[in-house]
């Protein structure tokens, strides 16, 4: 993920968001950080120079449910994080909501209820 400020994106995802800092940091000019089975990378203007690559960034997490969907956004949502759409359940089968982060990089948080439902109709 393309932050301009490495210290500061580690300390939104971590106070805000819920995220551990794994490894890295300013020296590395890259940074792994996890909450449960979910990593990211988040990588400075240096160490990003060589690659080319600029932000922002869309990500999508996927979860198991509804209710986890709803519940990871209170809890963002309590602790502060910037919140650009509250959960829907769209019409194309995904129940989700939009976070952003300091560079504004999106994070769309989702549950696809759409496909298990067609699979029952088609019998899979």
């Amino acid at each position: 993920m393309p932050v301009g400020d490495l210290a500061a994106a580690t300390s939104y995802y971590r106070d805000r968001l819920g995220f551990v800092l794994d490894w890295g940091g300013e020296e590395l000019g890259l940074a792994g950080i996890s909450n449960g089975p979910c990593r990211i990378f988040l990588a400075s203007v240096g160490y990003r120079a060589s690659y080319g690559n600029a932000g922002p960034s869309l990500i999508w997490l996927n979860l198991g449910s509804r209710e986890e969907v709803d519940e990871l956004h209170r809890a963002w949502s309590a602790a502060g994080a910037r919140i650009v759409s509250a959960p829907e359940s769209k019409p194309w089968g995904l129940h989700e909501f939009t976070a952003a982060d300091l560079d504004g990089n999106l994070l769309r948080v989702f549950h696809d209820f759409a496909t298990p439902e067609r699979e029952r109709r088609e019998g899979r």
